[in-house]
């Protein structure tokens, strides 16, 4: 759930706060570029020449970082949901496995706190889990297609990158073949 910052609320379009409220709304529904919205909303609320010109606080700057790391657990969590296959906002895990390696880097190059760090990747790696083992269930069941869009070798790398120490082997069927 997102977390809102303590001066969310106010109804002041010209007010500070409910200025940097809007700009935090659009980092955290940001669609698949919350770095890029982050760095967006920084530039408006300080530096535009048609923005507010704010000093922004360390805790404002904290709580932008947040809202952009909350969506990028949503899109990376997303692709790793089993239920959303075959919806519009579905990408695969190959997807998954991009954001999960943008987020990375966006926490590197951002020093996000390791506990927030550690939380999207442990989320990662059960959804990823347990993506894998309906993906098994269902193709058995129905004999349809893997929903699997990458390689095994992909699938493999991005388990250890999430910390899962499962062996993968099993599902290499699942996986395209090159």
């Amino acid at each position: 759930m997102a977390t809102e910052p303590a001066d969310a609320g106010m109804a002041d379009a010209d007010d500070p706060a409910e200025i940097f409220h809007d700009e935090w709304l659009l980092v955290r529904h940001s669609g698949e570029t919350p770095e890029i919205a982050l760095h967006a909303a920084i530039y408006h609320l300080s530096r535009a020449k048609d923005g507010p010109k704010l000093c922004l606080t360390p805790e404002q700057l904290q709580a932008l970082r947040r809202a952009a790391t909350e969506r990028f657990a949503e899109i990376v969590l997303r692709d790793l949901c089993h239920a959303n296959a075959g919806t519009a906002e579905y990408r695969g895990i190959c997807r998954s496995i991009v954001n999960f390696r943008r987020f990375q880097t966006f926490s590197g190059r951002q020093g996000i706190e390791a506990g927030a760090y550690t939380d999207v990747r442990a989320e990662a790696a059960a959804a990823l889990r347990t993506f894998l083992r309906r993906e098994v269930a269902e193709t058995v069941a129905t004999g349809r297609p893997s929903l699997i869009s990458c390689s095994h070798r992909e699938l493999v790398a991005f388990a250890a990158e999430l910390g899962l120490s499962d062996d993968l082997a099993p599902f290499a069927l699942l996986c395209p073949r090159p």
